[in-house]
């Protein structure tokens, strides 16, 4: 397939990841890319707190994304971002999270591309990471998790996932925009033979002031069915979440032996001993 150039100056779309919500995860160049830009095409994963570190001076599109609620169609997105491009040196698609993770960026990419429009993407702290992080739940541990897969709860034809593939124990599981695919995700990873007393943990509005966590299992995740949530949601599934819920798990010898002498040491230091 050619490629139409259409695009002969020096005029750029800037694919964004704005991370999870706290403005203090973006990065550098994206904080600065937001001072510089012409005009800014955010999406409804986007906080506020990031919008404000949006130049006054630009003009600010919503083309925002949720489920259940009228949305863009993807179709006239690429449509305005090639429109814009023609018109504006730095144009700038704001995307909550990453741009590549679940964002829809490789399409819009992809479109632009093809139209001869120069692109370049800056990365976000996914959601994935920030409710992990803001939780101090870690997606990998060695005693706990050998790996870690992302997924998303709508695929394009409405399709399930292959839930066997994700029934292995000692594996993190991350489902995205899970909402309202709790019941669905929970028999299907029961019948697929995943142990119910896995644990599973509920994010919402992850490393956001107004954040929300529910802990629970596999065989007891029904009564997040009853969860009243209010903003983007993510599940993770799987034994790392137990140290979120503040349970005890067994730890090797050598760190024992190094917690008891790391505690003989301090009672024994100089700095210990009272004058």
């Amino acid at each position: 397939m050619s490629v139409v150039n259409i695009n002969q100056g020096k005029n750029k779309v800037y694919l964004v990841g704005a991370g999870s919500g706290d403005p203090e995860l973006l990065t550098l160049k994206a904080a600065r890319l937001l001072q510089q830009a012409d005009i800014v095409f955010y999406d409804a994963l986007v906080s506020d707190d990031v919008l404000q570190l949006v130049n006054p001076k630009s003009k600010l599109i919503y083309v925002g994304k949720r489920n259940g609620c009228h949305s863009s169609e993807q179709e006239d997105i690429h449509q305005a971002l090639a429109n814009a491009a023609l018109k504006h040196k730095t144009v700038i698609r704001l995307k909550g999270g990453d741009p590549f993770i679940f964002g829809r960026g490789g399409e819009e990419q992809q479109a632009l591309t093809l139209l001869g429009i120069s692109t370049e993407v800056v990365p976000g702290i996914t959601a994935a990471v920030a409710a992990a992080s803001y939780n101090n739940l870690p997606l990998t541990h060695r005693e706990l998790s050998q790996g870690v897969t992302f997924i998303t709860a709508h695929a394009k034809n409405g399709q399930q996932p292959n839930w066997q593939l994700y029934s292995q124990p000692n594996h993190t599981l991350v489902i995205y925009m899970g909402l309202t695919r709790i019941a669905e995700t929970i028999n299907g990873l029961i019948a697929a033979g995943r142990d119910i007393s896995t644990p599973i943990a509920l994010i919402v509005n992850a490393s956001r002031p107004q954040q929300q966590r529910y802990l629970s299992t596999l065989g007891t995740a029904k009564e997040l069915l009853s969860v009243k949530a209010d903003g983007p949601g993510l599940l993770i599934i799987g034994e790392v979440c137990q140290l979120a819920m503040g349970q005890a798990m067994t730890l090797p010898t050598s760190f024992n032996q190094f917690i008891r002498s790391a505690k003989s040491d301090q009672f024994n230091s100089p700095a210990a001993v009272r004058s």
